[in-house]
């Protein structure tokens, strides 16, 4: 998004209103992230799937929004905020409805991708209109405001799942998403100005082209290889192509003038050791809300209702936690807690394997509490320090690499979770996981992927013990 775009002069009504409609977006998008988590076991029950495959409902949405945040931007300055909000909202709505009535889990990972086109652009576009409304000192205020449904989206999202999967129907986890997404298209037609940013604004399509195919060929090609869903051979060629895509589009920005991603961005220290830290710690974060749920049920027992209640206390210790973490980083410094944070939030992961059937339920929501707690401080202080390196003329670029970067670690998370319970359950593709006994897989699991977290202290060891906190402007914008 260029800093240079021109700013402009709301009426009352649309300046009271414009914050809520892009709420609306925001409470979509971050309820959709956590819904589906706690409902998949209930889906595969219905699609006649193994639980242990359903990943791929959940990497397809990651990883298209991964695929189209950084063409987000560019399309609403080019056709303007208004148009591309509400048809984000009408894309996210009929993806909706296209899962709710997917008979197979072909079909249903279908409609993800269509959802997921709609959500790539929901929170950046909205985004966007805020930053161009809202000039100077009002923009915290307002992104502050619309933040909120981001913290209530997770908080309702796995309560909300397993109430409904267990209550009426899976289908309304999706369904339910019909009538927010009406009322939130007429508020934009009525409320969302529509903002167009400067004509001479060039997009990157060949860069955008190579850096996208390269990413999600290399993704497929990971999953087909741990899954088996493909031939290896498939799988190999697929791995081969996508990297070559990817050093394609190294040597096209090299010789660019605005590349769809700056080079310059990795000369920043801190922002290079930030962003390499983010794809190893967001590992193991964006494994385990897909993980816990599926262990919940699965390996404790736990009806779908009850499990999503379990994972409640993990959100409410991320919101507690918002209010101290850049105090304590100002106090202990950047290298010292992400060091010892990494490590703990790892330790923390692979203690999960230590609850077996009969454990507290007590203890259970002590250490979720204890998880969500640790977790936000290192989200908190990995996006301060990746996006407070940026200067103004390379915000947005790195901004989005960032977000993309999250996107697309948090697909591999849940796509290596998933291939570890494949892995040490011993149950054969296509074979049912009913009669088995999943604990054990799920507790080395947990140990895998802790480790697997922890090795992001190495890179965060890199920092200079000097590292001064810098404030987030407001082009750092990253969200957890």
């Amino acid at each position: 998004m260029p800093s240079d775009a021109p700013l402009v002069t709301l009426d009352p009504a649309t300046r009271r209103f414009l914050p809520w409609v892009v709420a609306v977006g925001f409470f979509m998008q971050a309820l959709d992230v956590t819904i589906l988590n706690t409902a998949l076991p209930s889906m595969a029950a219905a699609l006649g799937e193994s639980p242990l495959r359903m990943q791929g409902a959940v990497v397809a949405y990651l990883l298209t929004v991964a695929m189209l945040i950084p063409a987000s931007g560019w399309l609403g300055d080019r056709f303007g905020t208004r148009r591309v909000f509400v048809l984000a909202i009408v894309l996210f709505s009929a993806g909706s409805a296209a899962c709710a009535w997917s008979p197979s889990l072909r079909l249903l990972v279908a409609a993800r991708v269509l959802q997921g086109v709609g959500g790539a652009m929901l929170v950046p576009v909205g985004r966007l209109a805020v930053l161009r409304a809202f000039p100077g000192d009002a923009f915290l205020p307002v992104m502050s405001f619309i933040a909120i449904p981001s913290l209530v989206g997770p908080l309702l999202g796995p309560a909300l799942g397993g109430f409904l999967s267990e209550y009426l129907s899976w289908h309304w986890i999706f369904l339910i998403n019909l009538p927010v997404g009406a009322v939130g298209v007429l508020a934009a037609l009525r409320f969302m100005p529509q903002i167009r940013g400067i004509a001479a604004y060039a997009f990157d399509w060949a860069g955008f082209a190579l850096f996208s195919g390269g990413l999600v060929l290399s993704s497929l090609a990971l999953q087909g290889l741990g899954e088996h869903m493909v031939s290896t051979a498939i799988s190999v060629m697929s791995l081969a192509a996508g990297a070559a895509l990817l050093a394609a589009y190294w040597l096209h920005a090299a010789r660019t003038p605005r590349p769809l991603f700056e080079l310059s961005l990795f000369t920043i220290p801190n922002y290079r050791i930030g962003l390499l830290g983010n794809v190893f710690a967001r590992l193991g974060s964006g494994a385990t809300p897909f993980l816990m749920p599926l262990f919940l049920q699965l390996g404790l027992g736990l009806a779908p209702s009850t499990a999503g209640l379990f994972m409640v206390p993990s959100v409410v210790g991320a919101m507690l936690t918002k209010t101290l973490a850049t105090q304590l980083i100002q106090r202990v410094g950047y290298r010292r807690v992400l060091v010892w944070n990494t490590v703990l939030v790892g330790a923390l992961i692979a203690s999960f394997a230590l609850i077996e059937r009969d454990a507290s339920p007590w203890r259970l929501g002590a250490q979720l509490i204890v998880y969500g707690v640790f977790n936000s401080l290192q989200f908190t202080a990995m996006n301060t320090l990746t996006l407070g390196a940026l200067d103004a003329p390379r915000a947005s670029s790195g901004n989005s690499l960032l977000t993309v970067v999250m996107q697309l670690s948090m697909s591999l998370g849940v796509a290596s979770s998933s291939l570890f319970l494949l892995l040490y359950s011993g149950v054969p593709v296509g074979r049912s996981t009913q009669g088995v006994d999943l604990m054990p897989a799920f507790h080395w699991t947990f140990v895998s992927v802790g480790l697997m977290a922890m090795l992001a202290a190495f890179i965060f060891a890199q920092l200079r013990d000097d590292t001064p906190h810098a404030a987030v402007t407001p082009h750092g914008l990253a969200e957890d």
